[in-house]
């Protein structure tokens, strides 16, 4: 039996500093055997640098996920994709991007493979429409790097539930979990598929509760309310969410619980 934590979209400087205050907590209650974060949001909300990188490298992380503002940066996160080796982004991007879409680490003799997609119903101009199909991706990268004893671990930042869900359905029985990311909000549809593939809609961000899916209230309602242009940028006051799921999987690499997990501070 193999614990999988992971938390969710890590947003800005309060997503960072609630991550290395519960992650300690929570590997010691739920004594984890392999830790994955999603970290696209982590530089002001929008990207990663490795100044904010360092903030995360050392909590004992094994694995970094990512998504569509992974690279808003710019150069500055490219570099991180040149200098982290455990960090990986949507193995449907571009193959000009820097990086790669999956990433293998063996801890404890077992051996873990975790691998990042992007969805594409509503990302038409993500990439000029360049992204590659997600779900001939997985079976692609599946048939190529799976290796006896794996679990695979899949992170499916997707902005719609219907793809989501899809993907679920279509990981079933090949992979331990689906998660989905990106969205922010967490939703109530944690289970194990009938394969054996423990799947959620979205596991939500760590990150400002006192927000819109994690920017300031006041640059979202502007917008809604037609007073002006939104202008992103993170709440960074009152307390902040931490939102995450525990996985157990068995000797099969199959997934047998999915428990989710959520605290304030």
């Amino acid at each position: 039996m193999k614990k999988i934590l992971f938390i969710g979209d890590i947003i800005g400087r309060p997503g960072r500093q609630a991550l290395a205050q519960i992650l300690p907590m929570w590997k010691e209650k739920y004594d984890p055997d392999a830790v994955i974060v999603n970290i696209e949001n982590m530089a002001h909300g929008k990207g990663v640098t490795m100044t904010t990188f360092s903030d995360v490298k050392d909590l004992g992380i094994d694995c970094f996920t990512s998504g569509n503002h992974v690279f808003d940066k710019g150069s500055l996160s490219e570099e991180v994709f040149k200098q982290v080796d455990n960090i990986v982004r949507p193995a449907n991007y571009p193959e000009s991007l820097p990086g790669h879409g999956y990433y293998r680490f063996i801890k404890d003799g077992q051996s873990y493979l975790v691998i990042n997609l992007n969805g594409r119903v509503f990302f038409d101009r993500l990439y000029e429409g360049q992204l590659k199909n997600p779900f001939f991706m997985l079976d692609e990268i599946i048939n190529q790097q799976k290796q006896k004893g794996d679990i695979i671990f899949v992170d499916f930042h997707a902005e719609a539930t219907s793809e989501k869900i899809a993907m679920g359905w279509h990981a079933d029985g090949k992979v331990a979990v689906v998660v989905g990311t990106h969205t922010h909000v967490p939703t109530a549809d944690a289970r194990v598929l009938p394969l054996g593939t423990a799947y959620i809609t979205d596991v939500g961000m760590t990150g400002p509760v006192n927000s819109i899916i994690g920017a300031k209230k006041e640059a979202s309602l502007d917008m809604f309310l037609e007073k002006g242009r939104f202008a992103y940028e993170v709440a960074d006051e009152g307390p902040v969410m931490v939102n995450g799921v525990l996985i157990e999987t068995n000797s099969e690499g199959k997934a047998v619980k999915i428990e989710k997990l959520y605290t304030e501070i």
